[in-house]
């Protein structure tokens, strides 16, 4: 049985037996009947968890008189990603906020976590990047089919109003543009879990072999490219947002 962090190890002796009730279900076998719960599936329940205190603490505080310093964070964030919605996405980018602010908290949480002794980044496992891909691909193309009905599909076709010859290409670009939203997914992916997978290896590297003060320089780096990362990730969602549920395509 691979190594478990504590909160795993936690997870696995309380829920152990009905998670693999519930995994046999779907025909689905772990390898470690005793510990079906890993690591990364744990980091991600850890970072749902604060997530849900962080916004229900909001929640139960709000005072317009006298906002306290959890109110004015939740503020700024929310007027950060409201800008960066609109500046890319344009009108009625009101209606995609939740989904951004939470996907946005959810990735830098999820980078910054392996920062903290005794934890991981869930990030640094494909699956997780994986995964935040997928859900941005089908968000972007149920808003994009939503807002202009099946006329979505002639964004796959190319200029068909152009020409008759357009119309003998609308297949050959059907294939292709199928292939660039495929892409899509894959470059979410690859980006953020290199980026966050390098950041956890190398500071772990520098930590086991030379003193704390030039860690730490590593330490201010992976900081920095988990937030790049987290916000790149919800510029990017924004931008196939705003390509999906733009009027003409």
């Amino acid at each position: 049985m691979p190594t478990q962090l504590l909160l795993t190890r936690f997870l696995n002796d309380l829920f152990a037996a009905p998670v693999d009730a519930l995994l046999r279900v779907f025909h689905i076998h772990p390898a470690y009947p005793n510990a079906p719960i890993n690591d990364t599936f744990s980091m991600e329940l850890l970072v749902v968890a604060i997530l849900l205190v962080f916004f229900i603490a909001v929640r139960l505080s709000l005072d317009v008189e006298k906002p306290n310093p959890l109110q004015h964070l939740a503020e700024g964030i929310h007027e950060f990603v409201a800008e960066q919605g609109e500046s890319i996405v344009g009108h009625d980018f009101e209606r995609f906020l939740g989904f951004i602010t939470v996907l946005g908290l959810f990735i830098l949480l999820c980078n910054l976590l392996g920062l903290v002794p005794g934890l991981k980044s869930p990030t640094a496992d494909v699956v997780v990047p994986f995964g935040c891909a997928v859900l941005t691909f089908l968000y972007y193309h149920y808003y994009g089919i939503r807002k202009n009905g099946w006329r979505y599909i002639k964004q796959f076709l190319g200029p068909v109003d152009v020409s008759i010859w357009m119309w003998l290409l609308a297949p050959l670009m059907f294939v292709i543009e199928i292939i660039s939203h495929l892409a899509r997914v894959l470059s979410l992916t690859v980006r953020l879990f290199a980026n966050i997978f390098a950041g956890d290896m190398v500071t772990l590297a520098f930590f086991s072999l030379v003193p704390v003060f030039v860690p730490l320089i590593f330490l201010g780096l992976h900081v920095f490219v988990s937030v790049l990362q987290a916000y790149l990730f919800m510029a990017l969602a924004l931008s196939y947002l705003s390509l999906a549920v733009a009027e003409e395509h």
